[in-house]
């Protein structure tokens, strides 16, 4: 399927982004801007990601923010490879899904649900919109048979998160890419990470990529950084020494 558009038309439902096709959204967050205007969402994430996510991998992302990552994530584990995409909230959800859809992405499997500490009914608050319920369920819950890369874009998760996935982590000992929670609760989650065994890594990607698919010059969003990490296995060979380590 081809679409001939730009990112910036409003009249089409589409959006040409750099990994392929996405359903056009409401541009109400930083994400759906993103996507429309640069044709892409937080590209030195993916710059960082794209070098360790391998042919047959397994991953999992938990917030789907529109599929953006998906995209990629799906053409590096190739057609052997999974990618599990975990999206709470219904309307993204299904938007999620239609880009997915769109593209044609068979190794793609998407989960309304929520990744916590135990099962059971989650609240997701609204910011101004009505709350949602939705189900939750654990990362061990979900018996994948391997998993190289956890990506978590949701925010006051991961501890939750990591609790109720130890086994898995273990297991697998796959790397973890997360976003921090903010000032207050950034320590414990560094803390939590690293009782498991793993070095964590501080990552700030900008949001405005100079070099962006759109070729668009002007910055949305300037000076802004998402406050997120990486972490691998102590036990591995895995160093960024790139980064600052935490």
């Amino acid at each position: 399927m081809t679409v001939t558009t730009s990112p910036q038309d409003p009249s089409t439902p589409f959006w040409s982004t750099r990994y392929g096709i996405a359903a056009a959204v409401p541009t109400d967050n930083m994400i759906a801007r993103s996507l429309k205007t640069y044709g892409e969402w937080t590209e030195q994430t993916s710059d960082l990601l794209s070098a360790l996510v391998d042919e047959r991998h397994v991953v999992l992302e938990f917030g789907a923010e529109y599929a953006a990552h998906a995209l990629w994530m799906s053409r590096a584990v190739g057609p052997g490879g999974q990618v599990h995409m975990v999206e709470p909230r219904r309307i993204r959800f299904q938007q999620s899904c239609a880009t997915i859809a769109l593209n044609g992405l068979d190794n793609v499997f998407a989960h309304a649900v929520w990744l916590g500490g135990s099962r059971g009914q989650h609240i997701l608050r609204g910011d101004g919109r009505p709350d949602e319920s939705v189900r939750g369920v654990t990362l061990d819950s979900l018996r994948l048979a391997s998993l190289q890369l956890l990506k978590i874009n949701e925010t006051d998760a991961l501890i939750d998160l990591i609790a109720g996935g130890v086994e898995t982590l273990k297991t697998y000992r796959p790397l973890i890419y997360a976003r921090l929670s903010g000032s207050e609760k950034a320590a414990g989650e560094v803390e939590a990470i690293k009782a498991l065994g793993y070095r964590v890594w501080s990552h700030l990607p900008y949001l405005f990529n100079r070099e962006n698919h759109a070729g668009v010059a002007q910055n949305l969003f300037p000076g802004v950084v998402q406050q997120n990490v990486i972490a691998a296995s102590a036990g591995g060979n895995v160093d960024f020494t790139d980064l600052v380590e935490l």
